[in-house]
């Protein structure tokens, strides 16, 4: 069985992996549209996370595969689904590796359905920055959140531009340089 992070599980992995290997799924974008109430913020001051929307033909969401071990699989799976249990919901997707040799496979991801109760859905992004700088939860601050996926993302995939989370990171940064100079 093969999971995909494209959020904290890029840089946060807290299971047993056998392998892992860098690529995408097509057909989505990574937004900032959910709440966290239980990780970056609380039920009376949510943070926001990342989950995947549909997007076009042309869109792609750079992440990690984790092959979990069989033995290992139920372990995984019942610690991810109460990690994730702010609303997110399994699915099966095709991963596309970047090492163009390897063929592209079946794995679950963890999406946020636009239905369940922490789904913030769009937002101005100086509207998000302003809520992820004053959002702290059991997990952490949410600037850490935002800051350690586009520094991951970052170095593991150099070439690629994720315009909404660099962005992000840009307005988050900026807002705390300047929380900092009063």
């Amino acid at each position: 069985m093969w999971v995909f992070g494209y959020g904290s599980l890029v840089w946060k992995v807290d299971f047993p992996y056998e392998e892992k290997i860098l690529g995408y799924v097509k057909g989505y974008d990574r937004r900032f549209y959910q709440f966290s109430t239980d990780h970056r913020g609380t039920p009376a001051n949510p943070g926001r996370v990342v989950t995947l929307i549909p997007g076009n033909d042309s869109s792609k969401v750079y992440g990690i595969a984790y092959k979990i071990k069989k033995s290992d699989i139920e372990t995984v799976l019942n610690h991810l689904d109460f990690r994730e249990k702010g609303g997110y919901e399994r699915k099966t997707v095709i991963f596309y590796p970047k090492d163009k040799e390897l063929e592209p496979f079946e794995m679950t991801i963890y999406l946020a359905s636009h239905n369940n109760c922490n789904y913030a859905g769009p937002a101005n992004i100086d509207a998000i920055a302003e809520q992820v700088m004053n959002s702290v939860g059991p997990s952490g601050p949410n600037i850490d959140y935002v800051c350690n996926l586009a520094t991951a993302m970052r170095k593991l995939f150099p070439n690629v531009e994720d315009y909404h989370l660099f962005n992000l990171e840009e307005k988050v940064l900026n807002l705390l340089d300047e929380s900092k100079s009063k």
